[in-house]
């Protein structure tokens, strides 16, 4: 048995976090999260197969999200990967304005949310970057 295939054993493969014997947030194989934490290596690895997902996601249950501009396809990844793609999916007329190119009501439509409400700063640069097809610093 190699060294991989006792650790594995030993301390399990847990893809989510739990709670070790020692009372530690742990996840993967004995990770522990609260004392060690994860390398900024880890870290940008994690966001770059999140991106991954969401944007799997957009295009499986958006059918015009490809016909959009990269900097708009953006923002719909981006709030999918704050929302996740079931309450992003909520976003009914917002979503709708998107299929039809008229961005300046999507803009309108995610300003009058409860999650521009939640997320303040974020959701005004976002609806801003909706409605020009600009980013501006």
């Amino acid at each position: 048995m190699t060294l991989v295939e006792r650790l594995i054993k030993h301390e399990g493969l847990r893809l989510k976090p739990y709670t070790c014997p020692a009372g530690k947030l742990t996840i993967g194989v004995g990770r522990n999260l609260e004392d060690r934490g994860i390398s900024e290596e880890e870290a940008m690895m994690m966001l770059q197969n999140d991106i991954i997902a969401c944007r799997k996601e957009c295009y499986s249950n958006f059918i015009w999200y490809g016909e959009m501009d990269e900097v708009r396809q953006g923002v719909i990844l981006e709030m999918c990967f704050n929302l996740g793609i079931s309450r992003l999916s909520g976003f009914k007329k917002m979503l709708k304005a998107c299929e039809l190119k008229n961005y300046a009501l999507a803009s309108q439509e995610m300003l009058s949310s409860r999650w521009a409400v939640q997320v303040g700063n974020r959701a005004k640069k976002l609806a801003e970057i909706m409605k020009k097809g600009v980013e501006h610093d």
